[in-house]
């Protein structure tokens, strides 16, 4: 897998681990550094602060 890639809120998850938010797909920037436990093949959630569509990077 490539470093820094970025995954979309709604995307599948590409492999087992932990992710945060690198930024919002609204071209805001986050507040949010919480990271979050995901399963190979779930889909990327809302940023859980901001509740807004986010890109995820594995942390």
């Amino acid at each position: 897998m490539a470093t820094n890639e970025k995954y979309k809120t709604g995307e599948n998850a590409p492999e087992s681990g932990k992710y945060k938010v690198d930024s919002l797909v609204n071209g805001g920037s986050s507040s949010n550094d919480t990271t979050i436990d995901i399963e190979k093949g779930e889909q990327f959630p809302p940023s859980p602060s901001d509740n807004d569509a986010a890109y995820w990077v594995k942390a």
